[in-house]
């Protein structure tokens, strides 16, 4: 099925047909879905923290021993939390499933669709094999269920990315993010089996951090001109981005330390990182503030020689004004858990502005000579 499938009001191509042009639409308000829940997550994981609700459900994938939910008069509020979370999780699972087989119709046909269902045929059959044979030698086989379902997603997603006639970027993506759900979905119960790990925990957050930004990566691609691509900006100010996510990568390494060393480590009775959180504190401020320095030079640059990705710079400068003041008063304040919070929410919005920037680095051979608004 050719591109032009993809709906009219997107650039990468007008609609083949009424039909093509609802898929399209479609599948854009599910792009949209899919990026605006990954973002939430990241705020009702931080609750689960934040709240001490780490615990709350005391097994995984069920609740307690007994019960998929929780029980009020046993778990409190903090159960309710915590399953919440693990509900979020199942929406965007659903959500990045459904932007993937919107894509593999839209793009690829019926008959690419019916090949790959048939690898998720196999591949649940595959887990529930794995559980019933690994349920009867441990306690604990939902792991490793999940861990064969996770590979045979991504069996699905190379047979189907490799077999695209065009458009690999939106199938490659739109997998990640599948893909991604699973592994977090694997992630998450292992943080509970663990009993909070605090560096488990902080490869979680950052891992969904990344699911942010690989969906406003979806959400580009899918409305930019498609075809090879060539580069639009100076060698000298790509070189800079690249500097700039390097220090964008420290900074958020260094609060998931600081975050994970402080108050607020999920559970009362669990064992931090066991680093001197007011230090990290200073540390992860250094390269905000290079971070913060770096962006306001790009930024100006881009404004002077009107390079393509100026207007997203501006967003990412007012995301990181706005970034470093809340962490400054949320420093200042003793770490309140709801200021705490949006620090994190806000640090997945910047990383996933900051990808933008990067992708406008580039631009289609088609749309390389239209004039600049």
């Amino acid at each position: 099925m050719p591109e032009t499938t993809i709906a009219s009001s997107s650039p990468a191509l007008a609609p083949a047909s009424a039909r093509a042009d609802v898929w399209g639409r479609m599948l854009r308000i599910l792009a949209w879905l899919s990026f605006v829940t990954e973002t939430i997550i990241i705020g009702t994981g931080g609750a689960v923290r934040l709240t001490g609700s780490g615990l709350g459900c005391s097994e995984w994938p069920l609740c307690t021993p007994e019960s998929l939910v929780p029980i009020y008069a046993d778990q409190g509020v903090h159960g309710l939390i915590e399953f919440g979370n693990r509900l979020m999780t199942g929406v965007v699972g659903v959500i990045a499933l459904a932007v993937v087989l919107l894509v593999l119709y839209t793009l690829g046909g019926a008959r690419t669709l019916v090949r790959t269902l048939w690898f998720a045929v196999g591949g649940i059959a595959a887990a529930a094999g794995a559980y019933l044979v690994v349920s009867q030698f441990f306690e604990h086989a939902f792991p490793v269920a999940t861990g064969v379902l996770l590979l045979a997603v991504i069996a699905a997603a190379v047979f189907s990315t490799r077999r695209a006639p065009e458009r690999r970027d939106l199938y490659a993506l739109a997998w990640i993010v599948l893909i991604g759900v699973v592994a977090q979905a694997l992630v998450g119960g292992v943080t509970v089996l663990t009993g909070l790990n605090p560096f488990i925990v902080g490869f979680h957050y950052t891992s969904s951090l990344l699911l942010v930004c690989v969906t406003a990566a979806f959400l580009s691609r899918l409305y930019a001109v498609p075809g090879p691509r060539e580069r639009v900006v100076p060698t000298w100010f790509m070189i800079l981005s690249h500097v700039t996510g390097l220090a964008l990568a420290v900074t958020i390494v260094f609060g998931v330390l600081t975050t994970g060393s402080g108050p607020h480590s999920g559970d009362a009775d669990v064992l931090r990182h066991g680093f001197d959180a007011t230090v990290l504190a200073h540390v992860h401020s250094w390269p905000g503030y290079i971070l913060a320095a770096l962006v306001l030079a790009m930024t100006v640059s881009a404004w002077v020689l009107k390079l393509e990705p100026r207007k997203w710079l501006l967003v990412l400068v007012i995301a990181i004004v706005v970034q470093v003041g809340v962490g400054v008063w949320q420093a200042r304040e003793g770490l309140p858990p709801l200021l705490v919070g949006i620090h994190m929410v806000l640090a997945s919005l910047s990383a996933a502005t900051y990808t933008l920037v990067v992708l406008h680095l580039k631009k289609a051979k088609a749309a390389v000579d239209a004039p600049i608004s």
